[in-house]
């Protein structure tokens, strides 16, 4: 059962990176081509993440000097400045990533045609690590999201001591994230109000934490398969005769070389 949920994440047109660029267009990193309605869906639910960004600093005002929940506060705003900053630079960057990711598929795909033994075992290796650390670490970051949604939830159901402070007032119901919300938040309807806005922003920052992530190691695993894979080639450029045949070699290895130095230089200027 779960080989078969997992073979629907595979696309035979992409066959190293169909997982992660399913993820990024289920997560809207990805946006259509087209003025549809999910890519519109999508923008909004960014910019509206952003807003959400903009209440945790704006709840930083209403904390004052409060140093735990300061603390409390900081930890969920940095992280989200990080998944922000992930997002509008690979939205910025779009043509950019759609360019190398068209690369790293055509590369692949030239690569699986070889019917070099010992070039299929380097594809088998790398294209099985790179699914496991996909699926590993979305399974990590998705059940930290989870955790940090049901830790309030625990937190009342094994406190009878919080249920009491909370109850006469002496102490404010525990969020999922600390953000403002134009209502009282320390009601109750305002807080589930408050704490649904809360989960559906800390489940949307995992999506794009994971597809953001798992993509680009994906990428620098292929980029270092890719040298073994011409390394390979190069080791065997002279086991044949025909001249013709050594020049077409050395040809391809130079020319599979040039490409991944222009990928990998183009990232380095561009990304870092």
């Amino acid at each position: 059962m779960f080989e078969k949920l997992l073979s629907k994440l595979e696309d035979p047109n992409y066959p190293l990176l169909g997982p992660n660029i399913k993820c990024l267009k289920f997560w809207g990193l990805l946006l259509p081509e087209e003025k549809t309605f999910m890519r519109k869906f999508y923008i909004c639910v960014h910019s509206c993440m952003f807003c959400f960004m903009i209440t945790e600093f704006i709840d930083i005002w209403y904390i004052g000097s409060d140093m735990n929940q300061l603390i409390t506060n900081m930890k969920s705003t940095m992280l989200a400045i990080v998944s922000v900053n992930k997002v509008v630079t690979y939205l910025w960057w779009q043509k950019d990533w759609k360019n190398i990711m068209a690369y790293v598929t055509k590369a692949d795909i030239e690569a699986r045609t070889c019917t070099d033994e010992e070039n299929r075992e380097i594809i088998t290796v790398y294209t099985r690590y790179c699914r496991r650390i996909s699926y590993l670490y979305w399974l990590l970051t998705y059940t930290t999201a989870a955790a940090v949604i049901a830790l309030p939830m625990s937190y009342w159901f094994s406190s009878s001591t919080y249920r009491d402070n909370v109850r006469d007032g002496t102490e404010d119901y525990y969020q999922v994230v600390s953000s403002w919300v134009p209502f009282n938040k320390n009601k109750l309807g305002g807080y589930l109000a408050a704490s649904a806005v809360q989960s559906f922003a800390t489940t949307y920052c995992g999506g794009w934490i994971s597809s953001y992530d798992t993509n680009a190691i994906v990428i620098m695993v292929f980029f270092k398969a890719e040298l073994q894979l011409i390394k390979n080639r190069c080791s065997k450029i002279f086991e044949v005769d025909d001249e013709e045949e050594i020049m077409n070699r050395i040809k391809e290895c130079h020319r599979r070389h040039n490409v991944l130095v222009k990928y990998v230089t183009g990232i380095v200027l561009r990304f870092l």
